[in-house]
């Protein structure tokens, strides 16, 4: 009898366990350590550091690699173990380094016996391929020294101080253990994407270097692992789930996870940048508040240049740390790398920088007007008995509590009353349509032409696609 409850508790273990595993497709590996990177200076002084103390070999990937003095560091550095006689790979995108660098840029480091690749530039034969993209910012030096991380190789992360600009948010993670040999596997099949396969690596010892159990996620266009696993720790969490995101843009079933467990009494909180690189990107996602806000889940914006992680705690005990954002583009159309490690230390510092972070940034509220009103149609709403669930989530005791205390932490911290956003974006599409159709009435050419090569493309692109495809047939046969 005594046995029974460590019995279940170890069933329910197992059982996540492999509910985890499934919707990653990442088994859970131990033996690990995991370091937390803060910022861009903290990411590329351990990045050169591994990098100019290579003897076997070198994989870097990377969405952009920027030609400033950044990027000329790090470019340098590869160039030198080269030309010493150390392996040297590198990916990078094509869309990212658009406009970033040239393909001069890397020159020297072919010159040098360095291998560079380009992911996914413009071919006949695919005309929607730019939509995926190699968004992964990896790093593994001689097969010891792992890294993944948000931070591309740029100068943009460190801010300008004479300008007052400050560093860009950002995080990662150096690695060691058995997790750095997945990390290389999924440098091969990035490799091999674009062309032939990674010569055979010369096979490493790797022995445990920690306590820590993980999964690496190494995600490719349309797998949707990261989806699936995001889905699944917010209908998991109990009682934290904290998020921090760069470009949040949530499709309605990530949303009502969301919702979901903010409704059964999880303090959700979503940090996101106040002042975006990209700007249409952050009004997409300011137009998604608030049902987050109407269902008791904390929004904040950082005051900060640019917020660029990409992480999550939930429950103390399970973190994530990667590329990926939360939108549609990370979740399916990209190739994304992530580290998602079950250890009540390392989410317990991820914790604790997320609540350091939220000193930084202003809390998102509605208008107290709106929320009475919301009450009271709530009240007078004559409403189903909800279901009783396991674990005690339906406690309206406990979901009382945490809006009384997001009430209170919203009045101590300086916060932002959530304006009516819907107006704008509805303005702006019924311009961008009443301007469309004068040009179409006025200069019926001007449009005529452009939509007659764009057709003439896909045409043409279609037609060399079927004549691949029957080459690949003949062969066959």
């Amino acid at each position: 009898m005594s046995d029974t409850p460590l019995t279940s508790a170890t069933a329910q273990r197992l059982l996540a366990q492999q509910a985890l595993s499934r919707a990653a497709g990442a088994p859970l590996l131990g033996g690990n350590d995991v370091q937390l990177l803060i910022d861009g200076a903290a990411h590329y002084a351990a990045w050169l550091a591994a990098i100019r103390g290579a003897r076997r070999r070198v994989l870097l990937e990377n969405y952009i690699v920027r030609d400033d003095e950044v990027g000329r560091a790090f470019r340098d550095a590869l160039v030198e173990r080269a030309q010493a006689g150390v392996r040297v790979a590198v990916v990078i995108d094509w869309v990212g380094c658009l406009g970033q660098s040239r393909g001069g840029f890397w020159a020297p480091l072919r010159a040098a016996g360095g291998q560079v690749r380009v992911f996914n530039p413009p071919q006949l034969g695919e005309p929607f391929g730019w939509l995926s993209r190699d968004h992964r910012k990896l790093l593994v030096v001689d097969g010891v020294h792992g890294f993944l991380s948000g931070v591309c190789i740029s100068a943009k992360w460190l801010g300008d101080p004479a300008r007052g600009v400050p560093p860009w948010r950002d995080t990662g993670v150096a690695l060691h253990g058995p997790v750095v040999a997945e990390l290389e596997l999924a440098f091969a099949q990035s490799w091999a994407s674009i062309g032939s396969a990674l010569e055979p690596l010369e096979p490493m010892a790797i022995a445990p270097a920690g306590t820590m159990q993980l999964r690496l996620i190494a995600t490719q266009p349309s797998t949707a692992g990261m989806y699936r696993l995001d889905q699944l720790i917010a209908a998991m969490a109990t009682r934290t789930l904290w998020l921090t995101d760069a470009y949040f843009v949530g499709i309605a079933p990530y949303v009502q996870a969301l919702v979901a467990a903010a409704r059964d009494g999880v303090d959700v909180r979503l940090l996101v940048p106040g002042s975006s690189d990209i700007p249409v990107v952050a009004g997409m996602s300011r137009a998604g508040y608030r049902p987050l806000l109407q269902a008791g889940i904390r929004v904040f914006e950082w005051n900060g240049s640019m917020l660029h992680a990409k992480t999550a705690v939930a429950d103390g005990q399970w973190a994530r740390v990667g590329s990926s954002n939360l939108n549609i583009a990370s979740w399916l159309g990209n190739r994304e790398i992530d580290v998602a490690v079950e250890d009540t230390g390392f989410a317990g510092q991820l914790a604790a920088q997320y609540e350091q972070d939220l000193q930084q940034a202003t809390e998102i509220v509605l208008a107290p007007h709106r929320r009475r009103r919301r009450e009271q149609v709530r009240s007078s709403t004559a409403r189903p008995p909800r279901v009783r669930r396991a674990g005690g989530s339906s406690s309206r005791a406990a979901v009382g509590a945490l809006r009384i205390a997001n009430s209170v932490g919203a009045a101590l911290r300086p916060h932002r009353v959530l304006d009516d956003g819907s107006g704008a974006p509805l303005l702006a599409a019924a311009l961008t349509l009443a301007a469309l159709a004068l040009v179409a009435i006025l200069w019926p050419a001007s449009i005529g032409w452009p939509f007659g090569a764009l057709a003439a493309w896909f045409s043409l692109n279609l037609v060399i696609r079927r004549w691949r495809q029957h080459r690949r047939a003949s062969r066959s046969a």
